[in-house]
């Protein structure tokens, strides 16, 4: 009876680097699985309550004009990504009772709005009175705890004229 060729040790090296391969490959699927499955699973509920919350503070303080009630939901120390209006809630509530004192005619219409966790978005159209063609507003909120504690925007001119027929809404 022959006894099996012996490998060499190039080969069982190869072999080695093989296993390696194949096991760090493994590793990386099953883990990539884990976080596609973890990112798929959403609290929708919690998410709708955040959206319901930022709708009801927006209607509350930029329709209504009703600033400290709707400012309830504003966390204390909020943080604001507009540069012309300071952090907090202070500050924040402060500036824009002084808006709407010369603004009281200033509207926020809420054409659509989408929620991711705690992220809050509404593409929003504001006017300051009857005659403004007024803005395009995305208005992006994060809600924590049932609170409002961080918000950016970008703000764009209604044009009296565009290149196209589409509308900003």
């Amino acid at each position: 009876m022959r006894n099996p060729p012996k490998q060499s040790a190039l080969w069982r090296n190869m072999m080695k680097s093989l296993k390696v391969v194949f096991l760090a490959g493994a590793i990386f699927l099953l883990t990539q699985a884990g976080t596609a499955i973890a990112q798929a699973e959403r609290d929708f509920k919690a998410e709708e309550n955040n959206r319901t919350l930022v709708l009801e503070f927006y209607d509350k303080f930029f329709n209504k004009h009703q600033v400290l009630e709707a400012a309830k939901v504003v966390a204390d120390n909020y943080k604001q990504h507009n540069p012309t209006v300071p952090d907090g809630k202070e500050p924040f509530v402060s500036y824009y009772l002084d808006f709407f004192k010369a603004n009281p005619q200033s509207r926020a219409r809420v054409v659509r709005s989408a929620v991711d966790g705690d992220i809050v978005w509404l593409h929003v159209h504001s006017v300051n009175d009857a005659k403004d063609r007024g803005e395009a507003v995305l208005d992006v909120f994060r809600v924590k705890d049932g609170v409002i504690v961080e918000h950016w925007d970008v703000i764009q001119p209604v044009p009296e004229k565009a290149e196209n027929s589409n509308t900003m809404f």
